[in-house]
This record gives structure tokens, C-alpha cells and sequence, in this order.
């Protein structure tokens, strides 16, 4: 299951009201806004909009997160559901012995959330996957 898409974009405040407008009809909303400040310097302000499980907390659910996109940059950030650490770590080997770019080796990741334990790689075109726990989603 996916659990959140980055979506890069060259103006934050209209694509935030396209993505909200477009999306008000099945259930999204706004939902708050990462400040980078609070996190490792990779880590840039997002802006969150998410379905009616993902807000709610009432089970695993789904987000986009908008971010300030970089002169030059491209690609897909995607953030995939794990069940347990250890399939966190599993995937992450499974990528970084293929070729896979190490952007983040497993670990908690508490300046996001209690609980939030995760790995980030990245292909060979620059495309990212975290394969990401949340401790407080249920298991599927």
C-alpha cells in the first residue's frame, strides 16, 4: 500500500488549492504543514493533504505532501507501507543489494512522530522510496 507521494511543485500556494480542490470531492483535506526547521536539513517544508483514514487516524490511509521543488530536480518520491521494522529493513537491504543509493539507512525517525520508523533509497534515475512503520496505523 502506498502511504504518502512528495509532489515537488514550482508554486506551493496554487498547487495546494489545486490539489485540495481537486481532491475535496473524494474526502481529502488539508492537514497540516511540516516545518523543516524541526528536522534533519534534508528534510524541506511539506504541506499535507490527506484521505478521510490518513486524517483520522482510524487506520492506514493516504497522503500527498507538497514541497518547494529545487531548480533542476525531477523524479518520485514515494513513501511505501511497511507492517514492521523489520520489513522496513528488509526492504532496504533487498533495494541497496540491487544498485540501489542509500539516502537514509533505517532508523527512527521521531522528528516526524513517535513511532515513525523508516528508510529512504533511491533508484538510478533519482526516484526515492522510503518504506516506512507507523507505529500507530494498524496493521492491515
Amino acid at each position: 500500500m502506498i502511504d504518502h507521494v512528495y509532489i515537488s511543485v514550482s508554486n506551493i500556494e496554487k498547487s495546494l488549492a489545486f490539489y485540495l480542490a481537486a481532491l475535496k470531492p473524494l474526502g481529502w483535506r488539508e492537514f497540516g504543514k511540516y516545518d523543516a526547521a524541526s528536522g534533519p536539513g534534508t528534510v524541506p517544508d511539506l504541506y499535507g493533504i490527506g484521505d478521510h483514514t490518513y486524517v483520522s487516524g482510524t487506520g492506514i490511509g493516504s497522503s500527498i505532501w507538497l514541497r518547494q521543488r529545487k531548480p533542476g530536480e525531477t523524479g518520485l518520491y514515494l513513501g511505501i507501507v511497511c507492517d514492521t521494522n523489520d520489513a522496513v529493513d528488509a526492504a532496504y537491504a533487498a533495494a541497496i543489494s540491487t544498485g540501489g543509493i542509500d539516502e537514509g539507512k533505517p532508523a527512527d525517525r521521531t522528528y516526524f512522530a513517535p513511532g515513525y520508523y523508516a528508510a529512504n533509497v533511491a533508484d538510478f534515475d533519482g526516484n526515492r522510496l522510503e518504506f516506512v512503520r507507523k507505529a500507530w496505523q494498524t496493521v492491515r
